[in-house]
């Protein structure tokens, strides 16, 4: 069994860009090299929104990524920087990313809003526009 984390965030305004680039960077850099990643994709969608697909052996391993470094860094800014954020997770026999369509139709019926300090009037209930359906950048995990 794998262990698959779906993300939505969107960015609620282009000057928070820059800082939000280079953390995505950063996490991004961690992940690759964080046990237990199988693989993923990072969607940069329409309208400031991002999308990441990842695989994980199981929940610890995401876990331990997503509590350490610089991914753990990056968390407290998207409280500030988005208006919308969710997150979903499920187990799966496939060690391949869903599609966007598949992340999508879990984020609506299984997924929950995360925390944001200024909240889109759409946030709470996941009303959102779908993800346009386009291969995203890969998340290839890197094996010393």
């Amino acid at each position: 069994m794998a262990f698959v984390s779906i993300t939505r965030l969107r960015i609620r305004s282009v000057r928070f860009m820059p800082g939000f680039a280079v953390h995505t960077l950063r996490s991004l850099h961690q992940a690759r090299r964080a046990e237990g990643l199988l693989g993923g994709s990072l969607l940069a969608d329409a309208r400031l929104v991002f999308w990441t697909s990842t695989i994980w052996t199981d929940q610890a391993a995401m876990r331990r990524y997503m509590t350490n470094g610089v991914h753990l860094k990056a968390m407290p800014h998207l409280l500030h920087w988005c208006d919308e954020a969710s997150i979903v997770h499920w187990t799966t026999n496939d060690i391949h990313a869903p599609s966007w369509q598949e992340a999508d139709r879990r984020m609506r019926s299984e997924g929950r809003p995360s925390k944001v300090r200024h909240p889109s009037a759409d946030h709470q209930a996941l009303r959102f526009v779908p993800p346009r359906p386009r291969p995203g950048g890969p998340i290839r995990p890197v094996r010393p």
